[in-house]
């Protein structure tokens, strides 16, 4: 099948020119749960998906705070609203107004083109507030486009670290003939890929840094809800989902 094809290819493109970018955001983050900090992840709408990718997660990390805020996420009426609300400014200031990040926690930031106020202001008020920005973004879509404000930046060129999905502009893989628009989005799939790579490497530095890496079990596994609720008494007040 063709979107088979060319996602695996896509993934092994990733694996092959990510693997130093993955291996420094690994360290970063490592450093930061090693310090007792929170990590905190943010995507407008589809973008948000890799945010609860992230959180409560069965073999994922445990101080991660997902970033959802009402307007910007794909369960809004109407979805198309989403659109302009991720294009105003302003917007982002007022979300972090209400997040506890402080300095020595890490902002993962999602927007595959970058180009869009929500994202580049989170990303650019995280960093006023002493926290290191990765971006997860596509340089080959975002380097293609102009950023919707007059003296905006772009994602990429406000983040500390980027890793790049290398989604292809407009996202989608598929040509198919007669039909102008290209179908079957990749940025998802990478970009999931990307971050679980970024969270198996953050896992084995704690391991071998502390021995006890904070991890979820699946709570469906006996024993998974005792082994899951120390962590999460840890880090009671601190989950912002809690």
């Amino acid at each position: 099948m063709k979107y088979f094809d060319e996602i695996i290819s896509l993934l092994q493109e990733v694996a092959e020119t990510q693997g130093d970018h993955i291996e420094r955001a690994a360290e970063i983050v490592a450093d930061a749960i090693e310090a007792d900090h929170m990590i905190y992840v943010f995507g407008a709408t589809h973008a948000g998906i890799l945010a609860q990718e992230l959180f409560y997660r069965a073999g994922g990390l445990v101080p991660i705070n997902p970033v959802l805020p009402p307007g910007l996420v794909t369960d809004v009426r109407p979805m198309t609203l989403t659109s302009r609300l991720e294009r105003l400014p302003g917007l982002a200031a007022e979300v972090l107004a209400e997040l506890p990040i402080e300095t020595g926690d890490v902002f993962i930031v999602h927007s595959v083109s970058g180009r869009n106020a929500a994202a580049v202001e989170m990303a650019q008020g995280a960093k006023e507030r002493g926290v290191f920005v990765i971006a997860l973004t596509s340089l080959t879509y975002s380097q293609s486009v102009e950023p919707r404000g007059d003296g905006m930046p772009r994602l990429f060129e406000v983040a500390d670290l980027v890793l790049d999905n290398r989604a292809p502009v407009g996202d989608a893989l598929i040509t198919i003939p007669g039909l102008a628009q290209k179908v079957g989005p990749s940025s998802t799939v990478t970009g999931a890929a990307l971050l679980n790579a970024m969270v198996v490497r953050v896992a084995e530095l704690l391991q071998e840094r502390t021995g006890d890496p904070p991890v979820f079990m699946s709570a469906n596994l006996d024993g998974g809800d005792a082994y899951n609720q120390r962590w999460l008494k840890h880090y009671r007040g601190r989950l912002t989902y809690l």
